[in-house]
This record gives C-alpha cells, sequence and structure tokens, in this order.
C-alpha cells in the first residue's frame, strides 16, 4: 500500500525559520494540508527554545525578534524564556492555522519521480515540490575532542544538557567555550560552585557600546561568504563578539570571566596544559556550540568538500528546490524572519515556472 502523500511544499522544522516560512506561504494563498505541511520533532511549540534551562529568563535573552505578522509584547522578564517563548509559538500557530503535525522525525529526504522530492519520516512519506529546511541545530551539539577525555573521572555535559547553575553547588567546574552561552553558564555557576575557571580557543572579544545596522551587515555578510563557498558556517554571534553589558562588566570585575587558553589534554581528575599549569576539576562543561542538523539530506549530497552546503540567497546552489532557511546568515531571529519570506518568493516562482513549462 503505498501511502506517500504528495504537496507542494514541506517546511521542515517548526522554530523561528519554519514559522516565518509557513506564515508566508500560508499569506501567499498556500492552503495547510492541501498545498503545504509542516514537521516538526518537537513535542511541543517553542522550537529549541522549549529546551533551554529555566534560570535563562526572557529578560536574559539577547535578540529575540517577533515573527512576523505578530509582536510578542508584554512578556515578564523574569519567566523562563522556554515559558515564555512557546506560549508565543503556540498562539502564532493556532492564529495563522499553520496545523504543525508533530512530533514527526524526518529520516531523510530523496529524489523521488517526476521532478519531486521524497521526504520520508516517522509519520509516512510526502512527496514535494520544493523544501524549506528550518531544521537548525539544537540536536547537534557540538563536543571537541580531546587526548585523555575518555579518562575523565568526573562529570562532563554540554549546554544542551544544562538545566541551572544549583547542580553545581561546592564543585570545581572547568566552562569550555567563548560565546554567549558560556558567559551566562559561568555567571551563574559562580556563585554555587567551589570555583569555576574558563578556558576558550580565541580570546573573546566584548562588544562596547550599540550594535548598529552598518556593523550587523558587515557581521552577516562574513556569514554569507563562508556558505557561498560551501564552508560550515559560523554563528552570526561568532562574528559580532559578546556584548559588554553590566553583567559581563561585574564578571569580570569579579574574576569569574578570566580567561585561560584551551587546555591541552584532559586528565582523570581535571585538565592540564604542555606548560605544566594544571586545573583540578569535578565538571566539565562544554559550551562549544552546535552544528547544523543536516544529516537528513544526505541523499541528495549537497555537501560541499568543505563540510558545508553552497548556498546563494537560501537555496541550495546544487539543488534549487531545496531551501536552508535559518542556516548561516539567516541565523539569527530577525535572519529567519527575512529568509523565510525570501525562500517562499522563489518557490513561488520556482512552482510558476513549472506549471508554465508544463
Amino acid at each position: 500500500m503505498n501511502n506517500t502523500r504528495e504537496v507542494d511544499v514541506v517546511v521542515i522544522g517548526a522554530g523561528q525559520a519554519g514559522l516565518a516560512g509557513a506564515y508566508h506561504l500560508r499569506r501567499t494563498g498556500f492552503e495547510p494540508d492541501r498545498d503545504f505541511v509542516v514537521l516538526d520533532r518537537s513535542p511541543a511549540p517553542g522550537g529549541a527554545w522549549q529546551f533551554r534551562w529555566p534560570s535563562l529568563t526572557y529578560g536574559k535573552v539577547h535578540g529575540m525578534h517577533s515573527l512576523p505578522g505578530m509582536e510578542l509584547t508584554d512578556a515578564d522578564p523574569a519567566r523562563p524564556s522556554a515559558e515564555v517563548v512557546g506560549e508565543y509559538f503556540d498562539t502564532y500557530e493556532r492564529t495563522f492555522d499553520l496545523r504543525v503535525r508533530r512530533p514527526v522525525h524526518v529520516s531523510a529526504v530523496r529524489e523521488g519521480d517526476g521532478g519531486r522530492l521524497l521526504v520520508e519520516t516517522s509519520d509516512g512519506t510526502w512527496s514535494t515540490r520544493a523544501l524549506i529546511n528550518a531544521t537548525g541545530t539544537w540536536d547537534r551539539p557540538f563536543w571537541p575532542r580531546y587526548p585523555g577525555q575518555e579518562s575523565f573521572r568526573g562529570r562532563q555535559l554540554h549546554t544542551a544538557q544544562y538545566a541551572g547553575p544549583e547542580e553545581f553547588a561546592g564543585q570545581r567546574v572547568v566552562v569550555v567555550g567563548g560565546g554567549a552561552s558560556g558567559t551566562q553558564h559561568l555567571l551563574e555557576i559562580a556563585p554555587y560552585a567551589a570555583a569555576t575557571t574558563w578556558v576558550t580557543r580565541r580570546p573573546p572579544v566584548f562588544r562596547e557600546g550599540p550594535f548598529g545596522e552598518e556593523a550587523g551587515r558587515a557581521a552577516v555578510a562574513l556569514v554569507d561568504e563562508r556558505v557561498r563557498q560551501g564552508l560550515p558556517p559560523r554563528s552570526v554571534v561568532s562574528v559580532t563578539g559578546l556584548p559588554l553589558n553590566d553583567a559581563i562588566r561585574q564578571g569580570l570585575r569579579d574574576g569569574v570571566l578570566d580567561r585561560l587558553p584551551m587546555f591541552d589534554r584532559v586528565a582523570p581528575d581535571g585538565v592540564e596544559w604542555q606548560d605544566g599549569r594544571k586545573v583540578t576539576a569535578d565538571v566539565i562543561l562544554w559550551a562549544t556550540g552546535f552544528r547544523a542538523a543536516l544529516e537528513h539530506l544526505a541523499p541528495l549530497r549537497l555537501r560541499e568538500p568543505g563540510g558545508g552546503i553552497r548556498v546563494e540567497g537560501t537555496r541550495a546552489v546544487d539543488d534549487p528546490r531545496v531551501h536552508l532557511v535559518g542556516y548561516g546568515p539567516s541565523a539569527s531571529t530577525i535572519g529567519a524572519n527575512r529568509a523565510g519570506r525570501a525562500a517562499v518568493r522563489d518557490i513561488r516562482r520556482l512552482l510558476a515556472a513549472e506549471s508554465v513549462a508544463a
């Protein structure tokens, strides 16, 4: 029995990027279930936000931009961001009747018949003329490898597993990573821990003053150039630096954000450097970021030798049916909104051209 269902567009992922794409499909006349479907792996609305640690309150969130067509207003800054954003996304999905299907796991996207793509999922197979891939990064936490890592007798965890600072009470904690998550973890953990140590591969760059539109465009351009070359994207944050806010300034004054260069190996009871320095630790917290979750696209052979997918705008250069939204330069919340609109505009042109050709 063939249970393959046909639509014009499949959207994979219902975070900021996926919902932005679905909104613009709906706004331009595509009907949910008939013309497009949105498939989401998560158990509830909220994208990756629903998995954020409770101590990350909405007031601590940097740069959360509203979804198109509906502002996020009057949010309590003291509430966990997971709750605030989860409720906002839920209201958004219902308001615009996006009919997100969840939880649905997409295992593979393959070439189908008649120029269509086959999207294989835990809920059957979809045949589609175009794909908006908005799977983000949360499902692919990046764990660096260092000599001796397996010998460590303490606990190792990643940002994706972080549940809050209380669990580190009385422990000696090494935090690895120079991004926003690393500094947030350190500032939260320090009052509870016996000791904290911060290590990063590169010296952290702290940004003074407001981050203007011109600087934002320059940062996005740097990320865009990488994906045009088929290299794995760096995050937009990695090229903007860390905002020097009051909490960061206090952390610098208190010595919590005294940074050490990356250690060379992990010992059973801590971490070590070639020059003989050693830090004893009970916990290593890897705040080392995430990578794009794109394994399901492997059958389409879109990856370049450099490891990334070459993209112009949102469109995969090697397959114009595939749009990557929330990837590379559109990985910020405002970038995802714009990219969702651009992807739908391109898809409409593609489908119109196919109809004329037919």
